[in-house]
């Protein structure tokens, strides 16, 4: 089905809801035309009518772990698991991501550089776009050190640098603190010295890589702003008193233009278990904490982003990014905002902005129809009616 078209009630364009009728004609995997009111395709290109629905570009998970089964202890058990069973997981988690509309993700921590390896071979068509980190830069024994990617010294930095840069990876990850789950890190203190930090940024950005931080503790989103990170994953600036983001510290993220993914989401319907609520409990990383943070973020003018964090355990399937916008516009962030956050602004920030994100001739076809309109209530998303990728429906 090379040309084709898609009609709907209205559309969400990656920035602004456009009501009305639209009619968007797709032709070999590029979105050809979109015509706004109640215009008739041309002759011989067959319609799908979607009567209430709004049609989106295809959503944007800005953070997930293909290589992470959402089983318990999904990152935790990677380093055991044989490299013969991480296509299978990789492939797996991309279809579930797909289901829900979700065209493009951003992995941020795969095991040994699995997905990028994964990603140089010849893959299933029809499957979303990966843009990916490889296995994330940390200290020795520090946050996720299993997935294989520790390193010390600013030398060190800089070589685990360049390695990723040789891999074939988009970004540069760094663990600029500790995390809840890997035992024996510090969610309230740095992992690196400012000097180690620079490094890695010089190194990267000398390679043409962005550099986002994992940044739970304060101390170390203050350090990520300081040495001029592009990117900090999580932000929920966790000191020994508990999780708050000081709203002087917003102000300057907004200043700086620093992209910040809050990865909130889980799914209504699993209950963690009482071993991973006591880890967040002592990582002061309770639910209202963290909402309270995205929305002093959102207030300030922060560049947002959204990403779930998929794959890290029951809570967090492959696929979630739904239930992360629906978290978002609980925070009080406006409906708009967070569909921009998952569109426009996820693809500029994985560096596909002149491609992605948007419902514009010249575009790829990546598109979601949703029955209802999203901007009166973001929990349409959860009910996906069609999902196109690169103009094909999945």
């Amino acid at each position: 089905m090379t040309k084709h078209a898609v009609r709907a009630a209205r559309m969400f364009d990656g920035e602004r809801l456009v009501d009305g009728g639209v009619l968007v004609l797709l032709d070999d995997g590029w979105i050809a035309d979109v015509h706004q009111g109640r215009a008739e395709a041309p002759e011989g290109w067959p319609v799908r009518e979607e009567p209430d629905g709004t049609l989106l570009p295809g959503l944007v998970d800005a953070h997930v772990h293909l290589c992470a089964d959402a089983g318990p202890d999904a990152l935790g058990r990677l380093a055991e698991r044989p490299e013969t069973d991480l296509d299978t997981v990789i492939e797996a988690s991309l279809r579930a991501h797909l289901a829900a509309g979700v065209t493009t993700v951003r992995d941020l921590g795969d095991r040994r550089d699995a997905v990028l390896r994964w990603r140089g071979r010849e893959v299933p068509d029809g499957l979303p776009t990966v843009v990916g980190s490889g296995a994330p830069v940390t200290s020795v024994g520090g946050h996720c050190w299993s997935l294989g990617g520790e390193a010390s010294g600013v030398d060190g930095i800089r070589e685990a640098v360049h390695r990723r840069a040789a891999a074939g990876a988009d970004l540069v990850k760094v663990m600029a603190s500790g995390g809840v789950f890997t035992p024996g890190t510090d969610t309230t203190r740095p992992q690196f010295t400012d000097q180690e930090l620079i490094a890695a940024l010089t190194q990267a950005h000398d390679l043409d890589l962005p550099v986002t931080a994992h940044a739970h503790a304060l101390s170390a989103v203050e350090q990520a702003l300081r040495v001029g990170v592009d990117g900090i994953e999580h932000c929920t600036c966790v000191t020994a008193a508990g999780a708050h983001v000081p709203d002087e510290l917003a102000d300057r993220l907004a200043a700086a233009e620093v992209a910040v993914c809050a990865t909130l989401g889980t799914d209504p319907a699993v209950v963690a278990p009482p071993e991973v609520v006591a880890m967040a409990a002592r990582a002061g990383l309770s639910e209202a904490a963290l909402r309270d943070g995205a929305a002093t973020l959102h207030r300030a003018g922060v560049r947002l982003v959204a990403g779930s964090d998929a794959g890290l355990g029951p809570a967090k399937p492959h696929g979630i990014l739904p239930e992360t916008l629906v978290e978002y516009v609980a925070c009080g962030i406006p409906a708009t905002a967070a569909l921009t956050a998952a569109t426009s602004v996820g693809a500029q920030v994985c560096g596909l902005g002149q491609r992605k994100g948007r419902v514009r001739p010249g575009f790829e076809a990546d598109l979601l129809v949703v029955d209802g309109d999203p901007t009166r209530d973001i929990s349409v998303l959860r009910r996906p009616l069609a999902v196109y990728r690169a103009g094909e429906p999945s």
